[in-house]
């Protein structure tokens, strides 16, 4: 990859999680290279009338120790977990923002929902209390894009803030987007990715009534299963996944720890319907034709690829479809898995979680496997590292995120070099 010198490169020193398999990076990553399945019986509400009673909770997440008091009660449990995992992250970059530095760093945080336990429980009060009970902090705690303002508020950030709504490429696109602030000038550091709180009743029986959930209540463990034959609908996950971006002159000159380099990114959209992807597959390969592009990789460049892989009929079918249009012979080289298999799918919050998974795919050379993948689907035939993690040195991997709308953003990620 020729780089041209009048654009900044950009690069990976922070990761932060917050998910069903752990709160810290280095416990989350041991758990998806074992395999391990995040997915139970529901315990935020009673879930016994829905026909999905499943999913990937943060059980025992405690905001209390990187928020005060005052800051937890005003805001929402998805703003409660993108601010702790941005503290992680900045941690892990080993950041000491300062009043210096505050006016060159920005923040990108989204979310594909926003505060949906604010939203129910504040309903309820002015369903059964009257309009003058409902809480003062009620706006600002359910709107998508106060996680941003609060963790600037935090580092004392004034660069580019905002949040990316996209539905499940939500924070593939916010990294996406922090990455061409980058390249543009606007900033040195971003903080930026995804955050998701929406397994709530509402939430479930929207979904439920939609049919997009799987019903296998029976068997939690084997109920999320991408590009398998049996697979039957999505498992909802709830947490954030969070990336400290720098500029490569900036991240060497305080000699920072560098996970990978993020290389390329592009978002297209379908074009054809509210919820199905395109059986075509263009819109998805538009896309990850265009991150290549930016990135100025070959298609055989590639080693491993981070699917959407929903675990649903359609999009395993037809995101298998794209790849192999884009990747051609390689397809059939290239690793591809679904982390959703295990952490279930953290809708907005999805694409964080995954780069964190891409940046340390790279970092060990570990690729990640897709769990409870059994019996194979004529339409989903790559090689989609079956149960079992997978050894290999990884130069670059693309990540995929598709959602409602027909959104799609593909990123790219390298070694450094």
């Amino acid at each position: 990859m020729d780089s041209d010198p009048t654009v900044p490169r950009i690069v990976v020193t922070g990761l932060g999680v917050i998910a069903s398999l752990g709160f810290e990076v280095d416990a989350f990553w041991a758990n998806i290279l074992a395999g391990k399945n995040g997915i139970a019986r529901v315990t935020q509400f009673d879930p016994a009338d829905y026909t999905c009673q499943i999913g990937a909770e943060a059980l025992g997440f405690d905001p209390t120790t990187h928020m005060d008091p005052k800051e937890i009660r005003r805001n929402d449990r998805y703003t409660h977990f993108g601010f702790v995992a941005a503290k992680k992250a900045v941690a892990d970059a080993g950041l000491k923002p300062s009043a210096e530095n505050g006016d060159r760093m920005g923040v990108i945080i989204g979310s594909g929902i926003g505060g949906m336990h604010t939203y129910e429980h504040q309903l309820k009060v002015l369903w059964e209390r009257g309009p003058r009970k409902v809480s003062p902090f009620t706006i600002p705690s359910l709107i998508g894009n106060m996680c941003s303002g609060l963790v600037a508020i935090e580092f004392g950030a004034r660069g580019p803030n905002f949040a990316v709504v996209s539905a499940c490429a939500t924070s593939a696109h916010a990294i996406g987007e922090a990455f061409h602030a980058m390249r543009r000038g606007e900033a040195d550091i971003m903080i930026a990715g995804g955050s998701e709180a929406a397994i709530t009743p509402f939430s479930y029986a929207s979904f439920c009534s939609m049919k997009a959930m799987s019903s296998r209540n029976d068997e939690p463990h084997k109920a999320c299963r991408p590009f398998d034959k049996q697979r039957d609908g999505f498992i909802m996950g709830e947490g954030a996944g969070i990336l400290v971006l720098e500029t490569l002159e900036h991240a060497r000159a305080r000699g920072a720890r560098i996970y990978c380099e993020l290389v390329g990114y592009a978002a297209t959209c379908d074009a054809f319907h509210i919820t199905q992807p395109d059986p075509e597959g263009r819109g998805l390969s538009l896309s990850m034709t265009r991150a290549l592009a930016v990135a100025r990789l070959r298609p055989d460049e590639i080693d491993y690829l981070n699917a959407h892989g929903t675990s649903t009929p359609y999009n395993d079918k037809f995101e298998t479809l794209a790849i192999k249009q884009v990747f051609g012979d390689h397809a059939r080289k290239l690793m591809v898995s679904s982390t959703k298999s295990m952490t279930g799918h953290l809708l907005g919050a999805a694409g964080g979680l995954e780069s964190v998974i891409c940046a340390k795919t790279i970092q060990t050379g570990e690729v990640p496997p897709t769990i409870n993948y059994e019996e194979p689907d004529p339409d989903c035939d790559l090689d989609y590292v079956p149960n079992v993690k997978r050894t290999v040195p990884v130069r670059a991997v693309l990540s995929n995120n598709l959602g409602f709308g027909g959104q799609n953003a593909s990123l790219v990620f390298r070694r450094l070099e």
